[in-house]
This record gives C-alpha cells, structure tokens and sequence, in this order.
C-alpha cells in the first residue's frame, strides 16, 4: 500500500526542524499502552523519527527498540539509556522472533508497506502482544482562529498533500488491521503555543514544504500576516487541542 522509501524522503531533509518543533505525545498514552501489553519488558517504536514516542514508551518499559528507515532522523533522536536506536525499515526489523511485547508506530503506519510489515509484526511479538498505531493531524485553537486555520494553512497546501496522509486523516479506521481489536480511549495533546511555535510546526507539513519548494514563501507570509491581526501579541501563548487518532489490536 505504501512505500517506506517515500516515508525516509518525506522526513530525512527535514529531520532537525521536526525534532524541535513536533509535540510531545501525552504521558497518560504510554501509561495505557503498558497497562495493556501483556509484560513491560520489552516495546520496539517503528519508524521512531527523532524518538519522540521511544522516550515516553521508556518510562515503562525496561528496553525499548525504536527504528527508522532515516538515519538522518536516527541522528536527531534523544538518546537514553533504555533506548537502542536502529537504522532500519519497518518490513525488515532486525529483531529477534517472538521478542516485543508492545509495537507502537507514532505518526507513521500510513507510510508502510502494510502486508510485509504485518508479517513483521506477527514475527517479533509475542503471543498477546499489543500494536498500537497513533497520530495526530488537525489542531484546534478557537472559532476564529479556527477558521483561519482553514483558510490560510489548509487549503492552500490541500494539493500537495500525500494520498497516504488521509489515512490518518480518517482515523487509520480504513487501513487493514489484522488484529484483535483493542478499545482504545480518547486522547489529545494540549500543548501552549506562540505564534512562532505554530507557523514552524506548520513547516513540518509535508504539504507545506511542497510547496514553498515550488511556489515560494508567499503562501506563509500571507498566513502569517493574517494570524497576526487575530493574535495579538504574538508571544501570547494560546492553548492548542490535537485529538489522537488510536488503533490498538492483540495477536493471538
């Protein structure tokens, strides 16, 4: 369905500014995924980027084996002491069979070749292991901001998006999951941003990098300019709701 080569150049040439400025997922994520695995010995975060959600998984499990197909985002990734980062794709792991009690995938499953990587998944969990696929992708701030949001960040960029994208757009509820489903309960990030803070997120998109690569920087000057006017003072910090999307499943 997807092409981890196209996943690897989507993030490599961006790696250092996603490590800044993409959020942190919330604790009480990593607490249920550990409630929910059958032991806490062991997680593998596929396709980790910058170890964002290795970082979180750390905190309760003893070894956490996170991977990317980037060495570039690899590079960028916060280093800890139960962390062993790897350069690797997700179909093709290198880990041990039958080794994992938890396989988390953050902001990620929608970029994988889903068949190869499913028959990886089936190979390093353990029986009763847990997968867990996350993200996030729209924010919310107020009305009127909200509207803005539309008008001058989403739909000027809606052309450069990748069909993968919308896979997670839609809650990853119309990707193929093999597995024996497990409820999973709402979550959000809440995070407290500037103006800045908002407009360099932004410049993570995909879509947004597209296209100031073919178009120029007019697009976000324009936005910019017209947040401005409903900010105010643009180091106000203003609080921002991302829900999580979450799918969550067990092999038998």
């Amino acid at each position: 369905m997807s092409d981890s080569s196209t996943f690897a150049g989507a993030f490599s040439d961006v790696a250092e500014r996603y490590a800044a400025q993409r959020p942190r997922y919330p604790a009480r994520l990593f607490q249920i995924l550990g409630g929910l695995a059958p032991a806490t010995h062991t997680a593998w975060d596929c396709g980790t980027g910058n170890g964002q959600a290795a970082i979180g998984l750390s905190a309760h499990f003893e070894k956490v084996y996170a991977t990317d197909i980037s060495g570039e985002q690899i590079a960028q990734a916060i280093p800890h002491a139960h962390i062993d980062y790897r350069v690797a794709p997700a179909e093709n792991s290198g880990l041990v069979d039958n080794s994992v009690d938890l396989i988390s995938i953050a902001q990620a499953l929608h970029w994988f070749d889903l068949p190869c990587f499913y028959k990886e998944v089936r190979r390093v969990l353990r029986r009763g292991g847990l997968i867990a696929a996350y993200g996030y992708s729209w924010f919310y701030l107020s009305v009127e901001l909200d509207e803005l949001t539309n008008q001058w960040l989403l739909k000027p960029v809606e052309s450069y998006w990748s069909p993968n994208n919308r896979l997670l757009w839609d809650g990853y509820l119309t990707i193929p999951f093999p597995f024996e489903p497990v409820a999973a309960p709402p979550l959000a990030l809440h995070l407290a941003w500037n103006l800045d803070e908002l407009f360099s997120y932004y410049l993570t998109w995909s879509s947004a990098r597209r296209k100031q690569a073919k178009e120029g920087d007019n697009f976000i000057v324009a936005a910019r300019r017209a947040f401005a006017v409903a900010w105010g003072d643009p180091q106000h910090r203003r609080h921002v709701v991302m829900p999580l999307a979450v799918r969550l499943g067990r092999v038998r």
